[in-house]
């Protein structure tokens, strides 16, 4: 309690800090922007410029000052984003939280994202080893020599890395390496989906489980084998079909680091899962613009947190005898020295997430005499045996004594169970276990050369030719340049499955047996694209990216469709386009699955006193979520409720519990309502059990919002909320660390707001949205434009901190120019 009481005494002082912020210690912490600042190792002066857009330019003799000097400013402006993120990343959170972290550091540890970025950067060109190394040079330096104060989280949290980067180094290439697998543990795969197959076939027979996991409209189903049997005949499950799963304990009201450590677990839980981790991009040939030159738009939807995920700045240098130039402006991802979205001087893409199936799990058979080993395939078919790789991982905890967590390694991966307490109470760990193969730790990843590649870029050519490096998380990239080109790739590395595997990765597979394991990669050349054709445009929203002949499988686990045909729709509608027109489309909040469902609550009879005026409030609602109408509201929280009550009835409350938030089971709702699906809904069938739904649901809403319905708002119940780690589980700092404003939309909107319904303090918060817009010309593209929903500045005393989030609430937006018109802050780095 010792460590509590420190950091609520410090609150008092910090919240007088922030109350003062002309106080001396708040000004300390500032970045320094004007003047020079000594920067060792560079070849010559840098000059650090910020524009009116508050984009930081780094202009420079050569790349390599240029990607050491971006350290530098990423260390400035996120240095706790920074330090967090290592820690995360490393597995080291438990060093200053204490034991509370501890179950997040194990899976980082088994998971092994350390060792897997070791292993790539050995093996990366000498250009692309410099730039990382060039980088963290520059993050290593602003630690050693500054003279700014560090900022509170530091503080609060008793963490200096100071000491470490003047001993000789704090973060190094290998960090930078292991920060782009993180972004694809964050969007790739589908372990997430594996196992909450498994666990809800303990319950359900395999018919039903496509009931509650349907596949992507039109498509059959991916798997063939009856996985219920299977896993029933195998005995994988702990206690059999009628086990009930414990539930986290709620912690403590003043636990402070038990509250960290369940939001981290929250956040963790989410990795290997892709429901509503989507993004959308489109671009136009200049057939279809007003200006004849394409134009190309994005906005990839991620976790909201304050400060960013994004940095925007321009790198600069010129051809040397011995190193290419750059000239590139767009979003940087702090931690790695590149513009991961943007343009250059002739050329412009665009991400979202592909999502295909590249994490399987096996089921490891353990030998019962042995436990020491598993089982692997044999010619004979009769059970042969290997031993596991164990990696001891020693773990340092506040507060108490090192711990020591054996990570196992099968031919597959890590052993994933070991680090996974949901996965130990659902199979039985003494004669299974689950592994875990996936392409973002195999040793020859290439994003970092790929994505240094597409920096220098001119063409559409060349974008192609840079992307084909890049390997996970498989990416749908839009690109155009100014010659008029357009094009669609999917960029990434894929599995390729035996015909005769009947689970093809929707669930896990025996590990035992060589059908299951991949046989290979789909080549570069035979992953998706398009050309616009005379359609002249390619969209992508991480629906299905190839139609109905394409030979290979990606997965089925596909976003449903409906935020692509909303853009299809608005494409079509407008014969030629500009910068104003997509920029409306990017802001669109009509729902077309909200229209879907909205007949069935229409029809819901319920006795509740505000029945009749909630149902008024529904009439001539257009399915457009606004953010200050009622409407929306009441649907999303009958939709929530009759989930709750017939899914989570029929999976039981704690199995539910496990699952849903990561997930919304909107599209078996979809399909049992217009089934009438008794099965779920119960004998009295699908109109009792809506109604129901709309009684419960006209409760919470009465409870939290007044029992006035005409004074209901969705945005009220829809702020988007982004989050600080950890100081967002602090409550009298959560407002000041905190980014929120109203929003419209849902989850299925062009302009998206995914809530996490688990969160049983605000579950309908949009947490999950546009990370980013940008809109490119390709006619002039200085005219392209941006914003993001906090600001440049890590540092809540800085008036950059939260500066953007009204003008991204509003769909506005800010110049982003290579050539602006004039500088706010000036800045020369001397070596």
């Amino acid at each position: 309690m010792r460590w509590i009481r420190r950091v609520f005494a410090a609150l008092g002082l910090l919240l007088v800090v922030a109350a003062a912020s002309g106080l001396w210690y708040a000004r300390q912490t500032l970045p320094v922007l004007d003047g020079q600042l000594q920067l060792s190792g560079l070849s010559a002066p840098v000059q650090v410029r910020r524009d009116a857009s508050d984009v930081t330019h780094v202009l420079a003799s050569r790349s390599t000052d240029a990607w050491m000097a971006l350290g530098y400013v990423h260390a400035q402006e996120r240095g706790w984003q920074l330090a967090f993120n290592r820690a995360v990343m490393r597995g080291t959170l438990s060093s200053f939280l204490g034991p509370a972290t501890l179950e997040t550091d194990k899976l980082m540890r088994t998971l092994g994202i350390r060792q897997a970025a070791v292993r790539q950067l050995g093996l990366l060109p000498p250009e692309a080893k410099a730039a990382v190394e060039a980088y963290s040079a520059g993050i290593n330096a602003y630690f050693a020599h500054t003279d700014e104060a560090r900022t509170p989280e530091f503080l609060l949290l008793g963490v200096n890395p100071r000491e470490a980067a003047a001993a000789g180094g704090w973060w190094d290439a290998a960090d930078s390496v292991g920060w782009s697998i993180m972004l694809a543990l964050d969007l790739g795969g589908n372990w997430g989906n594996e196992f909450a197959r498994l666990s809800a076939l303990q319950v359900l027979d395999t018919d039903a489980l496509w009931e509650l996991f349907p596949p992507y409209p039109g498509e059959p189903r991916a798997a063939s084998a009856d996985l219920g049997k299977l896993y029933r005949e195998l005995g994988v499950y702990r206690n059999g079909a009628g086990q009930k799963l414990s539930a986290a304990p709620e912690p403590p009201a003043h636990d402070l680091r038990s509250r960290i450590a369940q939001d981290l677990r929250a956040w963790t839980d989410t990795f290997g899962h892709s429901e509503g981790k989507g993004s959308n991009n489109w671009v136009l040939a200049g057939s279809r613009t007003r200006s004849g030159k394409p134009l190309l738009a994005n906005d990839p939807h991620l976790g909201l947190s304050a400060p960013a995920i994004w940095y925007f700045a321009r790198l600069q240098a010129p051809d040397t005898p011995d190193q290419k130039g750059l000239d590139v402006i767009g979003a940087t991802l702090p931690g790695t020295p590149f513009v991961v979205l943007g343009r250059t001087a002739n050329a412009a893409w665009g991400f979202t997430n592909t999502g295909p199936d590249v994490q399987d799990l096996y089921l490891e058979q353990i030998n019962p005499d042995n436990p020491g080993q598993y089982r692997v395939p044999s010619a004979d078919g009769q059970p042969a045996w290997a031993p596991f790789t164990v990696r001891p991982e020693v773990i340092q905890v506040k507060g108490q004594p090192d711990v020591t967590h054996l990570v196992r390694h099968t031919r597959h991966g890590p052993v994933l169970s070991d680090a996974q307490a949901l996965h130990r109470e659902v199979i039985d760990t003494s004669r299974f276990v689950l592994s875990l193969r996936w392409t973002a730790l195999e040793a020859d990843d290439g994003n970092v050369l790929a994505t240094l590649e597409a920096n220098r870029a001119q063409s559409v050519d060349e974008l192609l030719k840079a992307f084909a490096d890049f390997q996970a998380p498989m990416q749908s990239v839009v690109m155009a340049d100014r010659a008029g080109r357009i094009a669609y790739k999917a960029a990434g590395r894929v599995p390729v499955r035996a015909h005769d595997n009947g689970i093809r990765g929707v669930a896990p597979s025996p590990g035992w047996e060589a059908r299951y394991d991949w046989t290979g990669w789909l080549p570069y050349a035979d992953t998706p694209q398009d050309d616009g054709g005379a359609r002249g445009w390619v969209a992508t929203a991480n629906q299905r990216v190839h139609g109905p002949d394409y030979p290979h499988f990606l997965t089925q686990d596909w976003a449903a469709p409906y935020r692509m045909e909303r853009i299809a729709q608005l494409l079509e509608q407008t014969p030629q386009h500009d910068l104003a027109s997509l920029q409306r489309i990017q802001g669109d909040l009509y729902a077309a699955s909200t229209l879907r469902l909205l007949p069935f609550l229409q029809k819901a009879q319920s006795a509740h006193p505000l029945a009749a005026a909630a149902q008024q409030a529904l009439q001539g609602f257009d399915g457009v979520m606004r953010a200050d109408a009622a409407a929306p509201l009441i649907y999303s929280a009958w939709v929530d409720e009759f989930t709750r009550g017939v899914v989570g009835g029929r999976l039981g409350e704690q199995r539910f519990k496990t699952l849903y938030g990561k997930r919304l089971f909107r599209n078996a709702v979809e399909g049992i309502l217009e089934s009438d699906n008794k099965a779920w809904c119960g004998p009295a069938g699908c109109a009792q059990a809506s109604g129901a739904a709309l009684t419960r649901a006209l409760d919470r809403l009465q409870t939290v919002h007044s029992a006035d319905v005409a004074r209901w708002r969705w945005g009220d119940a829809h702020p988007a909320i982004s989050v600080h780690r950890p100081m967002s589980e602090v409550k009298p700092l959560a407002r000041l660390f905190e980014v929120r404003v109203p929003t419209g939309g849902d989850p299925f909107t062009v302009n998206v707001g995914q809530y996490h319904l688990d969160k049983a303090d605000a579950p309908y918060a949009n947490r999950h949205a546009a990370s980013l817009r940008a809109l490119y010309d390709l006619e002039d593209l200085d005219r392209s434009v941006f914003i993001y929903q906090t600001g440049q500045s890590g540092n809540l005393f800085s008036s950059r901190y939260r500066d953007m989030s009204a003008t991204w609430a509003a769909n506005e937006h800010r110049p982003l120019s290579l050539n602006p018109s004039a500088w706010k802050h000036t800045l020369e780095l001397r070596p």
